[in-house]
C-alpha cells in the first residue's frame, strides 16, 4: 500500500538557468551543471545509519494520533490494535532533543546548497509504503539514504533545489514500510512591490435607488412606504410587494436594530475587504431587515439578537456606506 501527501512547495516548479538563485541566463548552463553534478555526487550516500525510535510502538502515541485525527477505526484499539499506517514517521521522529544519527553527509549536502544561497527550506511532500502494520511493543530502527537532487527549479517560493531522502522503517528487524521526504532548499523570491490599495465594488445605483443613496449622502437611511396600503419595503422596489401600488414616499429609520442572522467571511479573498469579517442581516426598528457589515465588535463575537447602531462609513473619498455598530454589553 503507498500513500502520498503534498505539502507546500508552490505550484510551477521550473527548471532554471544558472548555477545559485542569484544566477541570470548569461551566467551559463554550464556552471549550473557543474554546481548540479556536485550535488549529485550525494545521492546514494547515507542520511542517517542504524537509527532507532525513541520509543517502541505504543498504544498511548496511537490513541493521541487518533484523537488528533478524529479516527475511531476499530483497529486501532484493543488487545489486537495495528498502529495507523501513516503514523509511520512518528515512530522515528527525535522530538525536541533530536537524534544522534544523522550521517556527515547530509549536513555537508546542505551547507553547499547554504553556499549557493540557497538558506530557506519548506517541507513539500511526503511518500509512504506500507509493508506491513506496527503493532504496540514493535521497537522501530531506521536507516535513511539521500535518494535525489534536482537540477535548479524556480518556483513562487524562490529558486533553489528538491532534496529527496529516503528512509527504510523496520520493526524487529523486518521491513515495515518506507518514507520519502522531500524539501525544497531555495533562496527566496525577491518581494513584489505592494500593488494600490484595491477599492471596494461600487453599487449599482440606478431610478429605482437613487433616492436611498442620496439619503446616505446625507447621513439618512430611507426606507421606502406605500402610500397607498403604508407597508414598508427594503431594498427598495418600483412597486408595493404587498398591493402593487407603484404611489410611496419615505420614512427616515431612527437607526436601531438587532442582528437577525450573520455569516463570518472567511473565503474566497476578495481585493478590498480583509477577512474574517462579519456580515449580517440586521433587523431594524421599524421592522424591515438589510445586509451589512457589522463593526465596533471583534467578528467572533457577533451574536444573533446583538443590539446595533447604525452608522455611517466612510469608505474612500467616493464611498459612503450604512453600516451598523455592534454593542457588547
Amino acid at each position: 500500500m503507498t500513500a502520498t501527501a503534498d505539502q507546500a512547495a508552490g505550484p510551477g516548479a521550473d527548471a532554471g538557468a544558472g548555477a545559485g538563485p542569484g544566477a541570470g541566463p548569461g551566467e551559463g548552463a554550464e556552471e549550473a551543471a557543474r554546481f548540479h553534478a556536485r550535488l549529485q555526487a550525494f545521492e546514494g550516500r547515507p542520511a542517517a545509519t542504524a537509527g532507532r525510535g525513541k520509543d517502541p510502538v505504543n498504544q498511548p502515541m496511537i490513541r493521541h494520533w487518533c484523537e488528533a485525527m478524529g479516527d475511531a477505526h476499530p483497529a486501532y484499539r484493543g488487545p489486537d490494535a495495528m498502529a495507523p499506517p501513516t503514523m509511520l514517521q512518528a515512530w522515528t521522529m527525535g522530538g525536541l532533543s533530536g537524534h544522534g544519527d544523522r550521517s556527515s553527509a547530509y549536513d555537508e549536502l546542505l551547507a553547499l546548497l547554504d553556499g549557493a544561497g540557497c538558506t530557506s527550506v519548506v517541507a513539500t511532500d511526503c511518500e509512504q509504503e506500507y509493508l506491513r502494520p506496527l503493532r504496540p511493543g514493535d521497537p522501530v530502527t531506521y536507516d535513511a539514504v539521500i535518494e535525489s537532487v534536482s537540477p535548479r527549479k524556480t518556483t513562487k517560493l524562490g529558486t533553489g533545489h528538491f532534496v529527496t531522502t529516503r528512509m527504510d522503517v523496520r520493526a524487529g528487524g523486518e521491513l515495515a514500510g518506507t518514507h520519502r521526504f522531500r524539501i525544497l532548499k531555495y533562496a527566496p523570491a525577491a518581494p513584489r512591490q505592494e500593488k494600490p490599495a484595491a477599492r471596494r465594488p461600487r453599487p449599482v445605483v440606478n431610478r429605482d435607488n437613487q433616492g436611498f443613496w442620496d439619503g446616505v449622502a446625507e447621513h439618512k437611511l430611507l426606507i421606502q412606504r406605500c402610500t397607498a396600503c403604508a407597508t414598508l419595503r427594503f431594498p427598495w422596489l418600483p412597486g408595493c410587494n404587498a398591493c402593487a401600488s407603484l404611489d410611496w414616499d419615505t420614512v427616515e429609520a431612527r437607526g436601531a436594530g438587532t442582528v437577525f442572522s450573520y455569516v463570518v467571511m472567511h473565503h474566497p479573498p476578495f481585493p478590498a475587504f480583509d477577512p474574517p469579517y462579519a456580515v449580517a442581516l440586521v433587523e431594524l426598528a421599524e421592522g424591515v431587515r438589510m445586509v451589512s457589515n457589522i463593526t465596533g465588535v471583534p467578528y467572533d463575537e457577533v451574536r444573533i439578537g446583538m443590539p446595533v447602531r447604525l452608522e455611517f462609513l466612510r469608505v474612500d473619498e467616493d464611498l459612503e456606506l450604512p453600516v451598523f455598530r455592534g454593542s457588547q454589553d
